[in-house]
């Protein structure tokens, strides 16, 4: 199985999981003062549908689909815009590791090193245009 199936497969137990994006909000914000700026203002249900979108984006990406949506979800990240720094998606990363070993049962060595290649993949997209 590819590592973008074992991601996908992954992805669908960890949506299945009620709480799943809570976790990673719960982990992600409390992961620094500037993350916790950047959301203070922010419509956390409509959050978490883009989170869920934009998690599902990555993994087609790595599936073959055009990085298109990447690239734009870059340039609303970017110094002129949203102003995320890139470093900041090594956090938005681990939070979402670490969501993921709690919400999938079936997560393990294997499955974690595919979320990882899934991700990176995708993630250098959208820190491109930065």
């Amino acid at each position: 199985m590819s590592p973008a199936d074992l991601v996908m497969q992954s992805y669908g137990r960890c949506c299945a999981s009620s709480g799943f994006f809570d976790s990673f909000y719960q982990y992600f914000l409390a992961s620094s003062p500037e993350i916790r700026d950047k959301f203070a203002h922010t419509n956390m249900p409509a959050q978490k549908q883009l989170l869920r979108q934009g998690i599902l984006n990555l993994v087609m990406h790595a599936r073959g689909m055009p990085d298109t949506k990447l690239r734009a979800l870059g340039c609303s990240h970017s110094r002129a815009a949203l102003d995320i720094r890139p470093e900041l998606y090594d956090l938005w990363l681990q939070a979402l590791l670490q969501s993921i070993g709690e919400h999938d049962g079936q997560c393990d060595a294997s499955t974690r090193l595919a979320w990882h290649e899934v991700l990176n993949k995708g993630i250098s997209v959208i820190k491109a245009q930065y």
